[in-house]
């Protein structure tokens, strides 16, 4: 039987409980001596487990974490006072194991178990089993998950309760030619999605009758992959939304809350990049009337726990009911910063059958908050993931600063599991301040040994648009309707980034200096001012002739031999920092070496999260570096190979065959996505190197053509 302890004296009433949670809401830190479970179990892995962790901790709670074979030495295995090993590496054998993870849960008498986000977070049937062993769901009643986790369900239920929905097709489709029957009586364009489906995948955009029938193919494919179905259906894809999705609490009693709204339009792939709360975009009515819908949908099921409620906002702020997320959301931490809940502890509550400790007039609204997913992937090769040791990981500190992550220095981001790395929120009175903070947050975080997304988040953060809010769905593709390219540099920039190598060269050799032991302090600068009379500075593709002196102050100032432009350049870089700052002529910007001297000359410097190799030369070398030769480049055309590391899904061409641009070569599956490679030229098919379910490496030949 499941033991509660600490429970609530009757005499303290439930005006005193409100006014006891408003308190607490007001110090943005949830503290209570209320022990609600005795020990609890965190069917997750990474930055949720942690999270779920710090909560459970501050509320007296032990935690049992669970772990696969590769996940040994992680961070949330290290956190929780006890640990369980659910099976090997692949998540069906370990984090969607069910019946090692009620196991695990028996056999250290967790009272309680907490599935996060993803994995078992909204199986009936991992309900089901935890139930008939006597350990708590900490999440909503299996009813409410089953009929919300079927979409075309859901869809329904919100028609019934009077809940706005998008037009479509409430039906299952049978096959590619029925996909197009429904889509031509809807009229293009289209979404064809999974029944089951969440976080982008089993998603596609139609928009004619080819589009269609290769959407059904590759949503099937993945829905099967995902989610175990097969079940899709279509609906009118509204152009120009805005996705906007509000966070809701239900407990026991039939009471519900909405906690405001997340603006979640940033996305690609249908995977959401940036969010944040409140949107810059409702009004006070039609947030009001969004709420009361969702609290209306929660109440419909009869919802316990957090849930979200996603909507789709056209231009007018008319709006339609998409899904309803019977989970803990990943964007959860701004809707936290903007209220004061502590959504974890709230779900821990109401799982122990206590009440909301609110009404919904008593909630307050305060500031605004941006989560950024830092995410190891490579933006300029089509987001395509990264895997790879953190040979350096330091995440950004400050005030209104919070880092959800379950990762640090030396961990591995494996082919495994989801490659976000971190969840970066920064919160402040308005906007402009959690951007401002948001900035200069991603400028100071250190990222080495994989590829990650920060450039691309960085791009996002100054991008005009985006500072004014005028931002719907399509943002992505309408900005960077060719992929992100990369930061252009400006001469600015240009010049921004030559200050910062000129740091680095002068500190670099000072350094060296030092270590021999050969010269003093005053000789140091002596020499470093007869190294960098003459330099010649590459960067951006473009070389800059400049002589370089140091001032009184111990400042250099650079003269440019082109326009006789003056810098004065300071910083407070020492050998060895990571991240510092260059103040040119007055105006600070923070740079992160990602590559010290080689030769010491040769750098990479990161500016507004790209690196760029920016080069110094002294007179000598420049002379020297005329007569380098020029290595050939290697010639691509011919050959198709795996932009990333994954998994062959399948090889649509034979040896002998004749191909055309565009033609579809092989599908790879990476991080259970597929992905569709095309032929860039036409040709004929020479070899095939590889075949149907082997695992390939980023870069490695697939299929030759001659």
């Amino acid at each position: 039987m499941l033991r509660l302890t600490g429970q609530l004296s009757l005499r303290r009433t439930g005006a005193a409980l409100r006014q006891a949670s408003l308190l607490r809401l007001g110090q943005r830190n949830f503290s209570t001596q209320e022990r609600l479970f005795d020990k609890i179990l965190i069917a997750n892995r990474g930055e949720i487990a942690c999270r779920v962790m710090r909560t459970c901790k501050k509320l007296g709670i032990k935690t049992v974490a669970v772990y696969s074979d590769v996940d040994r030495q992680s961070v949330h295995v290290r956190m929780a006072d006890e640990a369980v090993c659910v099976g090997p590496a692949p998540s069906t054998q370990s984090y969607l194991n069910i019946d090692a993870i009620v196991d695990a849960a028996k056999k250290t008498k967790a009272q309680a178990v907490h599935p996060g986000y993803g994995f078992l977070s909204e199986k009936v049937k991992f309900c089901d089993a935890l139930e008939k062993n006597g350990v708590v769901f900490i999440g909503p009643k299996h009813d409410a998950i089953t009929k919300m986790g079927d979409k075309i369900s859901a869809k329904t239920i919100a028609r019934n309760a009077k809940v706005s929905t998008v037009p479509g097709f409430v039906g299952i489709l049978h096959d590619a030619e029925e996909a197009v029957k429904v889509a031509n009586q809807i009229g293009y364009p289209v979404m064809i999605k999974a029944s089951q489906g969440g976080g982008g995948k089993g998603m596609r955009i139609a928009r004619n009758d080819a589009e269609a029938r290769e959407g059904y193919r590759l949503s099937l494919n993945e829905a099967k992959s995902s989610f175990n179905s097969d079940a899709l259906f279509v609906e009118k894809y509204i152009e120009e939304p805005r996705h906007i999705e509000v966070q809701v609490l239900g407990d026991s009693f039939g009471d519900a809350v909405y906690l405001y709204e997340r603006e979640c339009s940033i996305q690609r792939r249908n995977q959401k990049v940036i969010e944040e709360a409140p949107s810059t975009f409702l009004d006070d009515k039609t947030r009001r009337a969004m709420g009361e819908q969702a609290v209306a949908m929660a109440k419909a099921v009869g919802y316990q726990s957090a849930g979200t409620c996603e909507f789709l906002v056209d231009k007018h702020r008319n709006f339609y009911f998409l899904e309803m997320n019977t989970r803990l959301q990943v964007e959860h931490p701004i809707s936290e910063l903007i209220t004061g809940v502590d959504l974890v502890e709230q779900m821990i509550r109401v799982a122990a059958g206590k009440r909301l400790p609110w009404k919904q007039s008593e909630i307050p609204l305060r500031g605004w908050a941006l989560e950024a997913r830092v995410y190891a992937e490579d933006p300029l090769r089509g987001f395509l993931p990264s895997i790879g040791r953190l040979q350096k990981y330091v995440e950004p500190k400050g005030e209104g600063v919070r880092c959800d992550s379950g990762i640090e220095e030396g961990a591995d981001i494996s082919i495994y599991y989801d490659p976000m790395i971190c969840k970066l929120i920064t919160y402040g009175p308005d906007r402009n301040d959690a951007l401002v903070k948001m900035r200069a947050a991603l400028d100071s975080y250190v990222i080495r040994g994989v590829t990650h997304n920060i450039n691309f988040l960085r791009s996002l953060c100054d991008h005009p648009r985006f500072i004014k809010g005028d931002i719907n769905t399509a943002f992505i593709p309408e900005e960077y309707p060719h992929g992100y390219k990369g930061h252009e540099l400006t001469l600015k920039d240009k010049q921004v980034l030559l200050s910062g190598a000129l740091v680095l060269f002068s500190r670099t050799i000072a350094q060296q200096v030092k270590i021999e032991g050969r010269l003093g302090s005053f000789h140091q600068m002596d020499f470093v001012r007869n190294k960098l009379k003459e330099v010649t500075i590459e960067v951006g593709g473009e070389k800059f002739a400049a002589t370089v002196s140091v001032d009184r102050d111990g400042a250099l100032v650079v003269k440019m031999a082109e326009g006789k432009q003056s810098l004065r350049v300071e910083s407070g870089y020492t050998y060895g920092d990571l991240v510092f700052d260059v103040v040119l002529n007055g105006e600070k910007t923070r740079l992160q070496v990602i590559k010290g001297s080689e030769g010491l000359g040769k750098f990479a410097i990161q500016l507004n999260g790209t690196s760029f190799p920016v080069t110094v030369l002294t007179k000598k070398q420049g002379e020297l570096m005329e007569h380098m030769p020029v290595p050939p480049e290697v010639d691509y055309g011919k050959l198709i190979v795996s932009p990333m590391p994954g998994a062959v899904f399948s090889i649509n061409v034979q040896v002998g065959e004749s191909v055309i641009p565009g033609q579809e070569i092989c599908v790879i599956e990476a991080m259970k996505m597929q992905n569709v490679l095309r032929a860039a030229n036409a040709g004929k098919v020479k070899a095939i190197s590889v075949k149907p379910g082997a695992t390939v490496a980023r870069d490695q030949i697939l299929v030759e053509l001659e």
